[in-house]
């Protein structure tokens, strides 16, 4: 027979880990009509389940273990006053909710959903619009933004803020999230082992996804398109970018990727297409790029100097403008076995690999760098005569920057 000591010691013990937890009805009519006093009402680890109707609230802190589930999508509506979400505890959960209306500051980066200092944070199932910033996780760890939905209005990056933002933040999975019309789509600063999966980040102001000094990250199988200059990946080591789509990131400064001061990385089977550039690569080095398709791009690569040991294989360069842009005579990166649509070798002993090596800096893409009206010639005989003589004999682009082994069919379908 269990004594009563030990009855009430695995009650508490209970109680703490949250085995036993209660649901408070949030809703207009209820004891609590409103998310701050369901809050206030709650022991550690309940759930608050908030009836369908509106919530005009903001400032609220979520300060204890709870999960805050919608029924029906409540709208909680912050009447652009300020923050609206506030989580300052672990083990919260964020699910189901319609937040609109975000207070705008030029002081303060006001959210719809903030997590702060916490860990184990889910947040999943939630609609935003009419934000400023609208999931911002700082300093937060081990946690996971899951199938939510982020609409924005920006008009300017001055006065827009950013869809999903991690800073100071490791180990948090964003996956299967729809992000549009913010400043950036998802943004990384200082964020390591992050997980970007599945999302869809569309037509906004700057750029569809932006890292800044994170490391170890995994971004596959997103879709970027339509954003002003595409993704940009910056100051960061061994990030891995699989299976992505790049797609119709067309400007003046526009690309479908930047990389800047990026070291380590494997780029491999993402798809570039119809991009003013396809990748635009500064100070990077050490990078696989394998099996991407760069397609109708204006430029497929163009590569701005200080870029060493990077090896291109097996990719394929479809209908480009220009396949490489190339700004120095000076080269150690290695392009191998990748299919060119430009390429009009022969392959005699029918192995699959052209028998002649193919240039593919054009001179003219040399000229375009240096005088870009110059491009209006693009499609005129004197520009194919003389990509033709330096192809020949190599002046102002690399000499040694050749595919020894040029694919005679598309290395993957």
């Amino acid at each position: 027979m269990i004594s009563l000591r030990t009855l009430v010691s695995l009650i508490c013990f209970l109680l703490t880990n949250g085995l036993i937890a209660n649901t408070i009805l949030v809703c207009n009519s209820c004891k609590a009509n409103s998310v701050k006093k369901g809050i206030a009402l709650a022991s550690d680890f309940d759930t608050l389940l908030i009836k369908k109707g509106i919530y005009k609230e903001f400032n609220i802190v979520v300060d204890k273990p709870l999960t805050l589930k919608g029924e029906g999508f409540p709208v909680v509506d912050g009447e652009d006053k300020g923050e609206i979400i506030r989580i300052v505890a672990d083990n919260v959960t964020i699910d189901g909710l319609f937040i609109v209306n975000v207070g705008t500051s030029y002081t303060s980066d006001y959210a719809a959903i903030r997590v702060v200092k916490s860990k184990n944070f889910l947040i999943q199932n939630v609609v935003l619009e009419k934000l400023f910033f609208g999931i911002y996780i700082e300093k937060s760890n081990h946690g996971r933004i899951y199938h939510n939905k982020i609409i924005g209005d920006a008009k300017d990056e001055y006065n827009s803020g950013n869809g999903i933002q991690l800073w100071y933040s490791n180990h948090v999975e964003v996956e299967r999230n729809i992000v549009q019309g913010v400043r950036d789509g998802i943004y990384l600063e200082f964020s390591d082992e992050v997980l970007i999966k599945d999302n869809a980040s569309t037509n906004n102001l700057r750029y569809g996804l932006h890292f800044m000094f994170s490391n170890d990250d995994v971004y596959t199988n997103n879709i970027f398109e339509n954003n002003g200059a595409g993704v940009a990946v910056m100051f960061s080591k061994r990030i891995k970018m699989y299976d992505n789509t790049f797609r119709k990131n067309w400007g003046t400064a526009a690309y479908g990727m930047l990389l800047k001061e990026i070291n380590d990385a494997e780029i491999f089977n993402n798809t570039f297409e119809e991009n003013t550039i396809g990748i635009n690569i500064e100070g990077s080095n050490r990078i696989v790029y394998k099996g991407n398709d760069f397609k109708n791009n204006g430029w497929a690569i163009k590569v701005l100097g200080a870029c060493y040991s990077n090896t291109f294989t097996q990719n394929n360069f479809l209908y480009n403008s220009f396949d490489i842009s190339y700004n120095s005579r000076l080269n150690d990166n290695v392009f191998d076995k990748n299919f060119w649509s430009d390429y009009t070798g022969y392959d005699l002993n029918n192995d699959g690999i052209g028998d002649v090596p193919y240039r593919p800096v054009k001179l003219f893409s040399y000229i375009v760098n240096r005088t870009p009206e110059t491009i209006v010639l693009l499609r005129s005989l004197f520009m194919d005569i003389i990509d033709f003589s330096e192809k020949v004999s190599p002046v102002f682009t690399p000499d040694n920057l050749f595919d020894t082994n040029p694919l005679m069919k598309k290395s993957h379908d």
